[in-house]
């Protein structure tokens, strides 16, 4: 069973920036993609960012040019750069791994920011 653990969310004022990290328990470099989502209150989850195997990257068009999707294999860890922050960026982050069919998510860190 594959586990994720998010960290580096906080409150951060806007224009600011916040680096999130997840942590998987296995190697990452089996999995087919690690993505990022967030889901703000009321609203539905939505795909912020995602890296593959190969390190291809893909963005959402709200967070292209402020957002940095990154993976460091050695220490099992993904990680998402959030630069030029904005109110709107004010979520609960989750971890998604794609491994064949199975899909394992963290438990969420939280992202406000402030105007």
């Amino acid at each position: 069973q594959v586990q994720l653990a998010e960290s580096g969310g906080g409150l951060v004022q806007a224009g600011g920036s916040l680096r999130l990290s997840c942590v998987a328990s296995g190697s990452i470099f089996s999995f087919n993609a690690v993505k990022w989502y967030r889901q703000a209150q009321g609203k539905q989850r939505e795909l912020v960012a995602t890296i593959t195997s190969s390190s291809s990257t893909n963005y959402a068009d709200s967070v292209k040019g402020r957002f940095t999707i990154s993976r460091d294999n050695a220490k099992n860890t993904v990680y998402l750069q959030m630069n030029s922050l904005k109110p709107d960026d004010t979520a609960v982050y989750y971890c998604n791994a794609v491994l064949l069919w199975q899909n394992f998510w963290g438990q969420g860190t939280q992202v406000t920011v402030s105007s």
